[in-house]
């Protein structure tokens, strides 16, 4: 079934302006749906004279007339003619004929879409005739609204042109909604809308009164002050803002309404959102602790590291000196990862950028000063939690390690690549030397090692045990080792 963008890929005659203009409408065009209690939809002219849906919005408020998704279907022949007489009125058309959809008796009423004096297309407002009988106060006020935001489609004033708009409002007009006067004085405010303010700490009544006013008696000395809070409040322009004072937080929302000759007054949408922020806050505080954490942590494996480099520079036999090196060096790689988690709100790592810090340092550890061997990457790692970080990053460097003292035993120069393919949590990785080949790196299939053998038991360990996988060594096309690597990680 096509969607809303597919549909308008079919009119060449739109530009890129006539479609960011239908975007911004059906982005915004809920809040028409819900005050006005009526199904919405958006209809497209074709080539051949026929329309076609190109969008629908159901509203919240009350219960929709569509079941059906409509989006992509044609309209029926019978409604042709009347949708080509609302797509040259000059403002909103008014059907005269009542037709049934599911029982319930309906009236269509369709504003013609206009941007830069060009006519798009319409919105077609559907109204259960059952929605305007026996309404009181509260239906009446919102019906009433509704309907002067709809009748600003046709004079290209709603969408908004130059609406500053926070991504974290999203309060809805059954969260409580307040009608504005052109003086910004409460017309009407929805029981919610009360209820928003009263958590603010107002105690008066809202209706006669300036929302500015309101608003502004409520601030305390040290809460803090958005400046757009009186705009909004006012209903001056289309903006959002956010209350906070009373241990309370409040989100608003204005949305100017306009006539021929200008502004002539304001909706202002507002929901409590004390809760949400608090659990925000508390995110936060969570995260920042959990940084603290990883932080700390690599600050104390940066202090074994250097103990272990000091006792390596103390002892006098060189076998105990390689091992207290080699130590020094997997703590310093556990170290390093933590760095990586430290600089990061959530408990993953950029993988890369930790890995390449490491293995460079590796190759620098691990080769003689005469040597110049360097290492690059093909491919990316990717986002990686703790979990898998650790344990690859020891894979990864001890497989380096190796390669520098067996490989290029006896050698000055060498280049390594480490190649990786990532596709979900699975990873084929290659370390590939030019050195000395296989039999100087290689035996029994792990790697080759001096002193206790602890790097083969590291590979072969989390390699096979913790993430499942295989190790292979084979010989380079050009001499030297490549060792292939095929894992799964656990915490993908």
């Amino acid at each position: 079934m096509a969607d809303f963008s597919q549909i308008l890929a079919t009119r060449p005659d739109f530009d890129d302006s006539d479609r960011e203009w239908l975007h911004h409408l059906v982005a915004d065009w809920q809040v028409i749906a819900d005050l006005s209690f009526a199904d919405l939809l958006l209809v497209l002219q074709k080539g051949d004279g026929s329309f076609v849906i190109a969008e629908q919005c159901r509203p919240s408020t009350v219960m929709s007339l569509r079941v059906d998704d409509l989006v992509g279907c044609t309209m029926d022949p019978e409604f042709t003619e009347e949708l080509t007489e609302a797509m040259h009125s000059e403002g909103v058309y008014r059907s005269s004929i009542l037709r049934t959809i599911g029982g319930s008796t309906v009236c269509n009423v369709y504003a013609p879409i206009r941007h830069d004096g060009k006519t798009l297309g319409l919105v077609v407002r559907e109204t259960n005739m059952a929605t305007r009988e026996s309404n009181g106060r509260y239906e009446s006020e919102s019906i009433s609204a509704g309907k002067r935001l709809f009748t600003m489609i046709p004079r290209g004033q709603f969408p908004y042109k130059d609406a500053v708009l926070n991504q974290r409002h999203n309060a809805r007009v059954a969260d409580g909604f307040i009608i504005l006067t052109v003086d910004g004085d409460v017309q009407y405010a929805s029981p919610n809308g009360i209820s928003c303010f009263r958590r603010l700490g107002m105690l008066d009544t809202m209706e006669g009164g300036n929302l500015g006013e309101i608003g502004t008696g409520l601030i305390h000395e040290n809460d803090p002050v958005s400046e757009s809070l009186p705009i909004v409040l006012l209903g001056k322009a289309a903006m959002d803002t956010e209350m906070d004072t009373n241990r309370s937080a409040v989100s608003m929302r204005s949305l100017p309404l306009m006539d021929a000759q200008g502004r002539t007054g304001a909706i202002v949408l507002c929901r409590d959102v004390t809760e949400l922020r608090r659990r925000e806050v508390e995110l936060q505080t969570k995260d920042a602790t959990i940084s603290e954490i990883h932080h700390r942590v690599k600050n104390n494996l940066q202090a074994v590291s250097a103990l272990l480099r000091l006792q390596a520079r103390k002892t006098k036999s060189d076998e105990v000196k390689k091992e207290l090196e080699e130590a020094q060096r997997r703590v310093q790689t556990i170290a390093m990862v933590h760095e990586g988690l430290s600089q990061s709100a959530d408990e993953v790592v950029d993988f890369d950028k930790v890995i390449a810090n490491l293995l460079r340092m590796s190759v620098d550890l691990a080769s003689m000063s005469e040597q110049h061997i360097t290492i690059d990457f093909v491919g990316k790692f990717g986002m990686m939690p703790a979990q898998d970080a650790t344990p690859l990053s020891l894979v990864l460097t001890e497989l380096i390690t190796n390669a520098v003292e067996h490989g290029y035993e006896g050698r000055t120069e060498g280049h390594i690549v480490v190649s990786v393919g990532r596709e979900g949590n699975h990873l084929s990785i290659c370390v590939e030397d030019d050195g000395n080949g296989i039999d100087h790196e290689e035996q029994d299939g792990m790697a080759r090692t001096s002193g206790s053998g602890l790097g083969t038991q590291i590979i072969n360990t989390f390699v096979t045990n913790d993430f499942g996988g295989t190790v292979t060594w084979e010989p380079a096309r050009e001499g030297g080792t490549r060792v292939l690597l095929d894992i799964k990680l656990r915490a993908a």
